[in-house]
Formats: structure tokens, sequence, C-alpha cells
């Protein structure tokens, strides 16, 4: 009797552990559970009414591959694709230079000064703004007759007559946007990019230091290499969200993306065909179109930087 209870108490101690990780399982459903609901279902649901005519309402009937050659052939959905890059492409120069400019004045010894974490702080602010909040405070700031940008150039003799900043030119009114974004992300790229510099060792600056080497020759060949990893993500991520950039340029234009369609971006021309044109279908191919693009860019990127790395 007693070798048969000491037996029960090890299979006892043996099923233990696999109690408790049934346990375990059982708190991660809820996770599983909403993240295939509202995950994995609309990207699936999606994918298959870009097969369709679906309207938003009424029966869909397959159509196959002819929403996405549709999109592969549309020139307004290229123009806006590539209004969309320009805007990008301002943001993304200006969010990583005066990040990367932030991060070498503020962590040169030269120049350090108290209460960074309090600069850091308030870099940081402008990514927590919603952007409708944004867009009327630019809206606001750089309105054609009342705006306080162009009452401030007027007052100093900087201009002649006002600025339509936003209805003008369309050149003009995509570099506002661009400006708009890196305003309000440079402040986490800052953040990173500073983290990044601190995670460095000092030893590197000593000895370089100690062997001659001037600012600008440490910023170059130690500084920057080590920092490339940080940048390239900062640029990537930047990407991902610059390729879906919809809500700074369709606030700020409206429906049309005016002037001249140059704030006609991607995802607005998506948005229009799904919900203005009732086109959800092709809005749905247009919608794995720019998810084939982004995959592909971040591809490139990952092996450019393996390939420096290397």
């Amino acid at each position: 009797m007693a070798k048969q209870a000491t037996a029960e108490k090890t299979v006892q101690k043996r099923r233990a552990p696999n109690d408790v990780n049934r346990y375990g399982a059982l708190f991660c459903i809820p996770f599983v559970a909403t993240f295939l609901v509202f995950s994995v279902y609309p990207v699936l649901r999606t994918f298959i009414m870009s097969f369709t005519d679906y309207k938003g309402y009424g029966k869909a009937d397959p159509v196959m591959l002819d929403n996405y050659q549709r999109a592969l052939t549309d020139p307004l959905f290229w123009e806006a694709f590539v209004n969309t890059l320009k805007m990008w492409g301002i943001n993304i120069v200006l969010q990583l230079g005066l990040a990367l400019l932030l991060t070498m004045l503020l962590n040169d010894m030269k120049y350090r000064m108290k209460g960074l974490s309090i600069f850091r702080a308030i870099f940081y602010l402008p990514n927590l703004i919603a952007c409708t909040s944004v867009a009327f405070l630019f809206k606001t700031l750089l309105d054609w007759q009342y705006g306080s940008v162009n009452q401030v150039l007027l007052q100093f003799g900087v201009i002649q007559e006002p600025i339509n900043w936003l209805g003008g030119s369309g050149a003009t009114a995509q570099a506002v946007v661009g400006v708009v974004g890196a305003w309000m992300w440079f402040g986490n790229s800052f953040i990173l990019l500073m983290a990044g510099v601190q995670g460095i060792s000092r030893d590197y600056y000593e000895a370089a230091t100690i062997d001659g080497a001037g600012r600008w020759t440490i910023f170059g060949r130690i500084t920057l290499p080590l920092l490339r990893p940080i940048m390239m993500y900062v640029a990537i991520t930047s990407l991902i969200g610059g390729l879906q950039l919809f809500d700074i340029p369709y606030l700020i234009s409206g429906t049309k993306g005016t002037p001249g369609r140059s704030l006609y971006t991607a995802v607005f021309y998506l948005f229009n065909m799904a919900f203005t044109n009732r086109q959800m279908g092709y809005a749905a191919a247009i919608a794995f179109v720019l998810f084939a693009i982004i995959a592909v860019c971040s591809f490139i990127a990952f092996r450019l930087m393996n390939r420096k790395e290397d």
C-alpha cells in the first residue's frame, strides 16, 4: 500500500506542470480570439473581397484578377502613389536630419545642458497630439488671408503679399504636408537615435580623441556607422507609415485632394473608391497592391542594412 501511495503521488507531481500549462493556455484564449476576430478575419475578408465587384451592399460577383489588373494600370492610382512618395520624401529627410542634428548637439559634452529629459518630452509631445488637432492647427496658421504665418512674414517684410500655402501651388502644399509630418514624428526618431548614441561605448570616443581625431571624423567613422541599424529602422517604419499617409492631407485639403490633386495620396484614393464611389472590391485590391509594395520596399531595405553590417 505504501508503494502504491508513493507511485500515485509521483504521478500527481508529474501531472501538475501540465495542469499549469493548461491554465496558462486558457488565459491566452481572450487575446487569440480578439486577434483572430479583429486582425486575421478582416485581412482575409478583404483579400476575398478584392476578387469581387462588391459595392458595400447587395451581391458580390467574382471578377477574378480584374481589380488587380485595373489597379496596376490605373494612372490616377499611380499619380496618387507618386504624390505619397513626394510627401514622405520631404518628411523623412527633415525628420531624420533634425533628429540626428539634435541628437549630436544634446549628446556632445560641449553643448550638454541640464534638463535633457524635459527637452525629450517637449520634442515627443507633437507625436501625442491627435492628427485632427494638428491638421486644424496648421490649416489655421497657414490660412491664406488670416493665418498667423502670413501675417508675421508680412509684418517683417519677408514677403510682399500673402502666400496661398495650401491652395496655390501643388508643390507648396505637398511641402507643407511633409513638414507637418516631420514636426509630428521627429521626436520619436530623436528618442530612438538618442538611445542609440548613449548605448555606444565611451571607450571608442576616448580612443579616437587620444589619437587626435576631430569631431566630424568621430561622427563619420564611429557614431554614424554604429547608428546605421537604428536609422534604417526609423526609415523603414517611416516608409511603412508614409505610404499609408491619409489623415493630414484629407483633413487639410478636403475630399478632393486639392490643389490639383497634389494631396491625393494612395490611401486617399483607396478611401474615395471604397466610400465615395462604392467600389469596395477595387479598393480592397488597391490595399493589397500597397501591401505588396510596402513588403518589397521593406525587404530591400533590410537586405541593404544586412549587407552594410556584413
